[in-house]
């Protein structure tokens, strides 16, 4: 993978309606098997889809999409994000491919964990993030479009009961062909975020 992918990699919002062969999935996903991990546990499992079970996981977000409006939430200060949940569930109908990314070694966030299991969760989520961009990096090579999703969170209960799994929805990823070419969004510069002391 080159240097180039990290600084040409854009989030891609809209997908030309064409097929992404198997092949292409795969590399990408071996590309985020090959990511780094705390303690080596490689705590991600991916959960592909498209078509109808694409149409079908869709459909769980949108339930819970419609519950949060009606006021049954969760997320009672994050309410300002529906908006911006509902366009991401526009885009990840336009997508051909939805991979979604558990922790397997995690459970629902609305539980209480531990100060230990605490620690190993947020291991484990920067594990599963470097795993994410490897796929996003990947399938920038192989001449893709993805978007990392944390939308999801919204309608979290509907999803991981239509996935039926107890271990914890990390997040998804839209993948297909790119139909737009978005120029780099502004990052801050080293200065604002980088301070040596040596």
């Amino acid at each position: 993978m080159s240097v180039n992918a990290i600084y040409e990699r854009r989030s891609i919002r809209k997908f030309q309606q064409k097929e992404v062969p198997l092949e292409l999935i795969n590399k990408i996903l071996d590309a985020g098997r090959a990511a780094p991990s705390a303690k080596n546990r490689q705590p991600w499992k991916y959960i592909v889809f498209g078509n109808e079970r694409k149409r079908e996981l869709l459909k769980a977000m949108e339930d819970g999409l419609q519950r949060e409006e009606n006021g049954i939430t969760d997320l009672p200060k994050s309410q300002f994000g529906i908006a911006d949940a509902k366009n991401t569930l526009r885009i990840m109908q336009e997508a051909p491919v939805i991979i979604a990314v558990i922790n397997t070694n995690a459970k629902s966030p609305f539980l209480s964990v531990d100060n230990d299991e605490r620690i190993t969760e947020i291991c484990d989520s920067l594990s599963i993030g470097a795993s994410v961009q490897n796929i996003l990096l990947a399938a920038q090579e192989l001449g893709l479009g993805a978007l990392w999703i944390a939308n999801t969170c919204f309608a979290y209960k509907e999803i991981t009961t239509y996935l039926n799994t107890d271990e914890q929805l990390a997040c998804a990823i839209a993948v297909g062909y790119g139909a737009e070419s978005p120029k780099q969004r502004p990052r801050k510069s080293l200065d604002e975020i980088v301070e040596y002391r040596w």
